[in-house]
């Protein structure tokens, strides 16, 4: 009944993602074959014998001690806010989106509950007023759905409001209230598609800004210096905005897509419930016409 036009927004997120993952790992890939070629840096004296303690403890593996015992030497992990402090100011906008996403995320997440919706009480409400087919009162209905106001009351309103009118008419006017509801309630779902589809630019465009950094200060360097792992430095720090982007957009576009399918779920239940009225209603086709009084109480119109 519903031409719900959010369907392929998710979707087309999930999309640019995929795109964009395939755009940075062919760049990584390059970046590695790059410092790979680095030359090493002449040392100034002659080759020294290291020995094995010393090898050892600056590559992290496992050093003998005095009692013949190994003992294992760990490397110092990442401290991911350190990472993340150390982003730049590239941060700022993706950590204004995480908090734009992480408030709607909570808000849709009240918004959407079934209760908000298509309440159950006007359901059991609406089916024991239906059950015999020829006591069925529009103005009941009416009533009852201002004392349950919800989006699936405002639809059934919309419907009782054409009662007496040909069907064409009831059935354009249910579809143009269905479609303004869920336009209504999706509204806000379209921030998380923007922060899932912006957030990755924006971690982007700073790994950009650093690796085109790094590479200009690496070229600058003095020769004799070791250029290939002050390049490692800069680009790791650079891809710091990049995760953080990703970070920010995966969830963004989980949540979008659940959203999507909770509404897509809900209203295929208010459908149901107006497909169940439509029959009560065609029985007043041509014999009376509903309609509202300036208090927003209902008035019905014999005919003919």
């Amino acid at each position: 009944m519903v031409n719900r036009s959010f369907r392929g927004e998710s979707r087309t997120q999930v999309t640019r993602l995929v795109a964009l993952l395939l755009v940075i790992i062919p760049l990584l890939l390059v970046m590695r074959s790059g410092i790979a070629q680095q030359p090493e840096a002449p040392a100034d004296e002659g080759p020294t014998a290291s020995s094995p303690d010393q090898t050892s403890s600056e590559a992290g593996l496992s050093t003998p001690e005095g009692d013949g015992t190994i003992t294992r030497v760990e490397s110092e992990g990442l401290n991911l806010l350190e990472l993340i402090i150390s982003g730049g100011w590239f941060i700022a906008p993706i950590a204004l989106m995480s908090l734009i996403s992480l408030t709607f995320i909570i808000e849709r997440s009240i918004a959407l509950r079934r209760e908000r919706i298509i309440p159950s009480d006007l359901v059991n409400e609406l089916a024991s007023l239906g059950e015999s087919q020829g006591s069925f009162d529009p103005r009941a209905a009416f009533r009852l759905c201002q004392s349950f106001p919800s989006a699936a009351s405002k639809v059934i309103q919309a419907m009782l409001l054409k009662v007496g009118r040909p069907q064409s008419e009831v059935d354009r006017a249910t579809t143009e209230a269905s479609e303004r509801e869920v336009e209504r309630l999706y509204s806000n779902v379209r921030w998380l598609n923007l922060s899932a589809a912006v957030t990755p630019l924006m971690g982007l465009l700073g790994t950009v800004w650093g690796m085109i950094r790094a590479f200009h200060d690496t070229s600058n360097m003095p020769a004799g210096q070791n250029k290939a792992d002050y390049l490692a430095e800069g680009i790791y720090l650079a891809l710091v905005t990049t995760l953080c982007g990703l970070i920010v957009a995966i969830p963004s576009a989980i949540f979008s897509h659940y959203f999507e399918g909770r509404l897509q779920k809900q209203f295929h239940e208010v459908d149901e419930l107006m497909f169940g009225l439509m029959p009560q209603v065609e029985r007043f086709e041509g014999k009376m016409r509903f309609t509202r009084n300036a208090d927003e109480s209902p008035d019905v119109e014999q005919e003919g």
